[in-house]
């Protein structure tokens, strides 16, 4: 039960779902995170306030490590060890980042951590030969903002947190 069969589990959750609350998005985190083992890169993309941590939380729980995690905005890249002699967990947020090189020089353990990227789209190409792209996008009809502007303020991001997500889970290239 190697590597191999990890990663074919995941691929039973590709495809689109549509997640109706923080609570069932940090679910389906705890389920990803179950199916992963060291090697395994995902990389999540969507606007501010679509998920991307309280999805990581889930994956961090589904591996056992230890948290508390939150996003690594100011220090670019944190480590979660495993509580059950797993792989660790390395969180990175690309956002400030500016090309894929500044990724590659964290200089991080890809074969032997599973590596979760907020905001990696286009920054992991040269890291891996293929990874899991989990895209969150907030729904379009209902209560769901417009993100085609981008602007969000805190009191949208928590009146929102309710609004679903649709959650593309693929694997790349």
């Amino acid at each position: 039960m190697g590597h191999d069969t990890r990663a074919a589990g995941l691929a039973d959750l590709a495809g689109r779902r549509e997640v109706d609350s923080p609570e069932a998005m940090e679910q389906l985190g705890r389920d990803i995170g179950a199916r992963l083992s060291a090697g395994d890169l995902l990389v999540l993309t969507g606007p501010l306030g679509a998920g991307k941590t309280t999805l990581t939380r889930g994956i961090a729980e589904g591996l056992g490590v230890r948290g508390p995690v939150q996003s690594p905005t100011f220090v670019i890249a944190r480590t979660h060890p495993s509580l059950v002699g797993g792989a660790p967990l390395v969180h990175v947020d690309a956002y400030r980042l500016g090309s894929a090189l500044e990724l590659e020089d964290l200089d991080i353990d890809l074969p032997g951590s599973v590596v979760v990227v907020e905001w990696g789209r286009g920054m992991v190409d040269g890291l891996a030969d293929s990874w899991w792209e989990i895209e969150l996008d907030r729904e379009w009809h209902g209560r769901g903002v417009d993100t085609a502007c981008g602007t969000y303020s805190r009191a949208t991001l928590e009146l929102d947190a309710d609004t679903p997500r649709l959650v593309s889970i693929t694997r790349r290239p």
